[in-house]
């Protein structure tokens, strides 16, 4: 088969197992929070509404020092699952500001450091079945603290900790979040060795 039949035949699969939207209706709408029922129909011709979700989108950062060799994690609780866990400094973006904004303005708030530098390592739908909910993640190298956290209720505490660290606090399940879990794994896998200790 050549490439261009090979190209076609992807093409024509995506095509038939598309589904199709036909319409929506909304069941409940909040500035946080909009529910609705589409009504789809399945390539087999099966058509019913499914639930579907729109959240606002979020910003996490990956802070390192200037090292590199930590990153600035923050131990806190969220009541909705009753956990623990180390999470990365991040939060829902503001109508009409940029990602990448809303990612060093998290940064501030909630550790009172500043980013050296920002890079966008990935954006990524965490439950793209039913929810539309880009998670926007940035890598931060190097950091300066100008001021001290504003935002006093976000954690118990913060350290800075090895990366070597950070896969023992992964397999222990003390990273349940989910921008928490594919910003470290993204830095991991860019520092190379690290990751394996």
């Amino acid at each position: 088969m050549s490439p261009e039949e090979r190209d076609l035949d992807t093409q024509q699969a995506g095509a038939d197992t598309r589904w199709k939207v036909h319409g929506e209706r909304n069941i409940y709408s909040s500035e946080w929070i909009r529910l609705n029922l589409t009504d789809v129909e399945l390539p087999d011709g099966q058509r019913f509404e499914h639930h579907t979700v729109w959240l606002p989108e979020a910003a996490m950062t990956a802070l390192l020092n200037d090292d590199q060799d930590h990153v600035l994690l923050m131990w806190r609780h969220r009541f909705v699952s009753d956990i623990w866990n180390w999470e990365l400094p991040g939060g829902l973006v503001d109508e009409g500001e940029e990602p990448a904004e809303a990612a060093a303005r998290e940064i501030l708030e909630e550790t009172g450091y500043r980013p050296r530098s920002m890079e966008h390592l990935v954006t990524f739908e965490p439950m793209i079945g039913m929810v539309k909910n880009p998670h926007h993640v940035f890598l931060g190298r190097g950091a300066e603290q100008v001021a001290e956290p504003t935002e006093t209720t976000e954690m118990e505490r913060m350290r800075w900790v090895p990366l070597a660290d950070v896969p023992g606090l992964i397999r222990s399940g003390q990273v349940s979040n989910s921008g928490s879990l594919v910003a470290l794994l993204h830095v991991l896998a860019l520092s190379g060795p690290t990751a394996n200790h």
